[in-house]
């Protein structure tokens, strides 16, 4: 919640003034529900609220500490007071505000009643109102330290891990450059064994051209270097299972850690969440980590060289050669098999706040990605899309719905179609068609259409020179529609599934659906909100939901489980819809109607009848507020004022039009 809201909020309901840049008043103002309910109660008719807003730069100029310990110096003020409210009063007669003439003048005169013979008594009364003030605000201040504090943390703590792991993947990268360099310094020793070995039998074949003495020297200096020659092929060999032990330890960070994580990101931006982070620097690790295994190869083949032209018993080069061929190879296959990931969701373009609600007969779009980005790979990995593969509910569950994809269902993987330059491939052209069963059909199953989750999955294959790899990954379950009036119970099943779920193979989800708490639901409530317009929802707002859904006793605890048919397939009350129907109808009513009001805070929305009463009481007449009506399921606005001495209340619809 933005902090002008309530600022905003307690303008619209006191029909105060235009508010001017206060220091400790302003302040005030801009505070959560719960710091300005605490402002709320520190006035009441003995001094009221409104002479605090229209004297709030000169009441905090006085001196009220030593004036309520000094009869005269209170005796000034008090009449000084009484200047400034002719002043204002003043203004409002140029602007000929006859309802704002009258209030300052019952002020006035409340005032001289309650204080002309105890200025002393006003001037406590107003020192104490700014101390209480000051302390609402130090309060306040705290909390937001508190809460800024955490994220503070929570984002070093990410900022140290991304660090530590870039260090990581460096590290990789510099020990496959420092086995390159000695494997070229073990090629050199062994041409140069090789040479000194020929030559000496070369010589032994010449009569008298060696005695026997030097004959032995050198032979004693051939085992010194074949000794080093050794020495350095076990320096080799272990250098590359210390190489791949760290390169096995990064990577599991990566796709343990890393894309499990910006998988679980992606899941909560699909619901309203905040944005998912750029894959890019999750392809710059994966792509070194991939370039280091790939020389890793080279430079095993490599010494596979050596040995052919030079070996002996026991040769650590053939002793230990098949096992790091083997490691490397599933080390690689591992990191190119995860890289595979959907990278932008299913989703209709004419609902991009919608994905994974599909449509039958409506075109929708989705983008695979490699984040291994080798240039060799690219124009050759080509994908095929496909519809509920291996799915066993089709078999298992009655009444499942089977689909035929249309449109073009292959794409070859490139760098050039991306902005900024990735192996993706977006499909931009598919369509679901249903297949149509002979004979009679049954609709009758345990889970209604907008529960029934489906999926599609990505196949592709990678062929290298002595290395073929499968590639597969598959899209988090969509809901599949016929007609756009199930849109709504659609994305709600969505909200359902990423909110608790994050196996995107737990097509059964809803055959029995787990609970849901109320904190976490909450949240995912407001990012409807804050995802289409500029405002989520406050904590009272929030409470007055959470009692809508829970009950009145709850308190809307955040422990509080609610259950699945609760949230979006019971009626609510006495209503004859579901709760989340009835948001459903808000959110489209601000988006068509209301966006600018609700963005800039003056619709209070969800708020309880009780609290409305609460908060118009004993206000003076023209006072109103607006809130969301609870008995239309399409949305709609309600304005309550008070009229005389009564909380008159009427109801004005904003009819939502068919789309």
């Amino acid at each position: 919640m933005c902090n002008g809201y309530l600022g905003r909020q307690l303008f619209i309901l006191f029909l105060l003034p235009p508010l001017f840049r206060m220091a400790q008043w302003y302040q005030l103002q801009q505070l959560d529900s719960k710091f300005l309910e605490q402002v709320h109660q520190l006035y009441d008719d003995s001094f009221p609220m409104e002479i605090r807003q229209y004297l709030a730069q000169w009441l905090e100029n006085q001196d009220w500490e030593h004036a309520a310990n000094n009869v005269s110096f209170a005796t000034v003020l008090f009449h000084d007071l009484l200047s400034q409210l002719d002043d204002q009063f003043s203004r409002f007669l140029i602007e000929n505000n006859f309802l704002l003439q009258h209030n300052i003048r019952k002020s006035k005169r409340n005032l001289q009643d309650n204080f002309q013979e105890d200025p002393i008594q006003m001037a406590m009364i107003i020192c104490s109102c700014l101390k209480e003030e000051r302390k609402i605000l130090s309060s306040a201040r705290l909390s937001n330290q508190m809460e800024v504090g955490s994220i503070q943390n929570t984002v070093i703590g990410m900022l140290d891990k991304q660090k530590e792991l870039d260090a990581e993947v460096k590290g990789v990268k510099n020990h496959v450059i420092d086995v390159e360099q000695d494997i070229k310094t073990l090629e050199d020793m062994q041409d140069e064994y090789d040479f000194k070995c020929k030559t000496l039998q070369n010589r032994e074949h010449e009569s008298n051209s060696t005695s026997q003495e030097e004959y032995k020297k050198e032979q004693m200096h051939l085992n010194k270097m074949f000794l080093s020659l050794d020495l350095k092929r076990k320096e080799v060999v272990n250098k590359i299972v210390q190489l791949l032990n760290a390169t096995e330890h990064t990577q599991t960070a990566l796709i343990n850690e890393e894309l499990v994580e910006w998988k679980r990101r992606q899941q909560t931006a699909c619901i309203g969440g905040p944005p998912n982070a750029c894959l890019d620097q999750l392809q710059n690790w994966f792509t070194i980590v991939a370039e280091s295994l790939q020389q890793v190869r080279q430079q095993l083949k490599k010494l596979e060289e050596l040995e052919q032209k030079f070996t002996y018993d026991p040769d650590p080069i053939t002793k230990n050669k098949q096992v790091l061929q083997d490691r490397t190879h599933s080390l690689f296959k591992q990191l190119i098999q995860s890289s595979f990931v959907v990278e932008r969701q299913p989703c209709m373009p004419t609902h991009p706040q919608r994905p994974l609600v599909l449509k039958t007969g409506v075109q929708f779009t989705v983008k695979l990605r490699l984040l291994v980005k080798l240039q060799e790979l690219n124009y050759n990995l080509k994908v095929k899309v496909l519809f509920d593969k291996d799915v066993s509910e089709k078999n298992s569950v009655k009444g499942f719905r089977k689909f035929n994809i249309l449109g073009t269902s292959t794409k070859v993987m490139n760098m050039e179609e991306s902005t900024n330059g990735s192996l993706a491939a977006e499909f931009r052209h598919l369509q679901l068609k249903e297949q149509k069963n002979a004979g009679s059909r049954t609709n009758e199953g345990p889970l209604i259409v907008t529960e029934e989750l489906h999926s599609l999955s990505f196949e592709t294959q990678l062929c290298q020179p002595g290395l073929v790899i499968d590639l597969e990954t598959t899209s988090l379950p969509i809901v599949v529609i016929s007609n756009v009036s199930q849109l709504p119970s659609g994305w709600a099943s969505i909200l359902w599934f990423n909110m608790l779920s994050t196996d995107p193979k737990n097509l059964s989800f809803f055959l029995n659906p787990p609970y849901a708490k109320w904190s976490k639901l909450s949240e995912v409530l407001s990012w409807q909100f804050s995802s289409v317009t500029k405002r989520g929802l406050n904590a009272d707002q929030l409470s007055m939901l959470g009692e809508k859904l829970l009950g009145p006793t709850s308190g809307g605890s955040h422990d509080c489980l609610i259950p699945w048919t609760r949230f979006c397939k019971e009626n609510i009350n006495d209503k004859n819809f579901p709760f989340w129907l009835w948001i459903e109808g808000i959110l489209e009513l601000i988006k068509k109607h209301l966006l600018c009001l609700w963005n800039d805070g003056c619709i209070m929305g969800f708020i309880s009848k009780e609290k409305e009463r609460t908060l118009l009481k004993d206000q003076s007449p023209g006072t109103f507020l607006l809130r969301f009506s609870e008995s239309s399921r399409e949305g709609a606005i309600t304005f309550t004022w008070v009229e005389g001495s009564q909380i008159a209340q009427t109801y004005e619809f904003v009819e939502v039009a068919a789309a």
